[in-house]
């Protein structure tokens, strides 16, 4: 019987769980993400691989990193679940996976509530006060340590097969697959849509086959993903953007010197900011970007005041997600949100 590419990964790596060494296994940070390993091709892929780099130079060998991309060792609330477990030591996890494990994640899905990316990329920071609130109470509640957050890619953006999305009432009766989150279903009913949730490995050929007429993401993640091989349309929405979070075994992380950990920290910092720009760099690109898109897709940017018709539907109605899901918990973590934005505005 032929084991998969994931059963195999998970074998061996409970078998080094179990009969490695401690010194072995406090020695080596396997670090698991969804995404391509390039580095050109995805912030989560150059994330791991200057990480990579900087911490086996800067410890000079004392510290390894092993690299599963791709979803190698299973989906992300799989991995993260695996990483409190000790059988890996480090996930960088988009926030659908996140969320099985920390569900307030979901105040990032207000929509239309970032008005540029500068914003974004300002607030969306373990060193912002939001960020250093958020990455606290992760840590309380998961036992993780919260070594980056980061957009997942951008703003996201809405491909389907059936039209372009110009006003409100085009959104009527489209089955757009989202992540399982509440949020998302809730921002896809209130604008007519039918939200279909299904995880990241099926929305490729849900897309080919009809089963999903669109889906919702950043513009590098529709163009790793290939989306605009089996879509049309393709609507700059901007709704809603996304953390990435980058977690790491506390007790791995506890047990590093102190030398380590600021090797470890020091690392994680800059390959945060190398993610930030190769995304921003990706959505540009000729060969990867809007513009190669552009080649298959028919791409139309929304007029402003349709966009504040959208936001009027959207965001009472996953206010409303966030107050029955959370309860006041989650409205003090979106306002605190909400109010490190307006003070990046300024």
């Amino acid at each position: 019987m032929k084991l998969s590419l994931k059963k195999l990964a998970l074998t061996a790596l409970t078998a080094c769980a179990l009969v490695a060494s401690p010194a072995f296994a406090e020695k080596t940070i396997r670090l698991a993400h969804l995404n391509p390993d390039s580095p050109f091709d995805s912030h989560s892929g150059a994330m791991a691989a200057v990480f990579k780099s900087l911490v086996e130079t800067g410890t000079n060998g004392s510290l390894k990193v092993e690299l599963f991309p791709n979803g190698q060792l299973g989906k992300d609330n799989e991995v993260i679940q695996q990483e409190r477990d000790g059988l890996i030591q480090s996930v960088i996890s988009s926030s659908g996976g996140m969320a099985a494990h920390y569900p307030l994640v979901g105040v990032f899905d207000m929509p239309f509530a970032f008005p540029n990316i500068a914003v974004a990329q300002e607030v969306i920071h373990v060193d912002s006060p939001f960020g250093e609130k958020l990455a606290a109470d992760i840590e309380a509640k998961t036992g993780l340590k919260v070594l980056g957050l980061l957009d997942s890619g951008g703003f996201f953006a809405i491909s389907n097969s059936k039209r372009p999305i110009e006003t409100l009432a085009d959104m009527e009766g489209l089955r757009i697959r989202t992540m399982t989150l509440p949020t998302h279903e809730a921002t896809i009913a209130s604008l007519g849509g039918q939200p279909t949730p299904l995880p990241w490995a099926e929305v490729y050929t849900a897309l080919q086959t009809g089963v999903a007429d669109g889906q919702m993401n950043p513009i590098p993640i529709i163009a790793f993903a290939k989306f605009d091989e089996v879509q049309k349309y393709l609507s700059i929405t901007n709704h809603v953007i996304t953390p990435y979070i980058w977690t790491m075994n506390k007790a791995f992380y506890d047990g590093l010197t102190d030398s380590e950990k600021a090797v470890v920290d020091m690392a994680a910092d800059v390959a945060v900011t190398s993610g930030m720009g190769i995304s921003r760099i990706i959505e540009a690109s000729a060969e990867k970007g809007l513009p190669k898109l552009g080649e298959r897709m028919e791409i139309n940017a929304i007029a402003p005041e349709e966009l504040q018709k959208l936001a009027a539907q959207a965001q009472p109605a996953v206010r409303e997600v966030i107050v029955e899901k959370f309860g006041p918990e989650g409205v003090e973590m979106l306002e605190a949100m909400l109010a490190n934005i307006e003070q990046a505005k300024q």
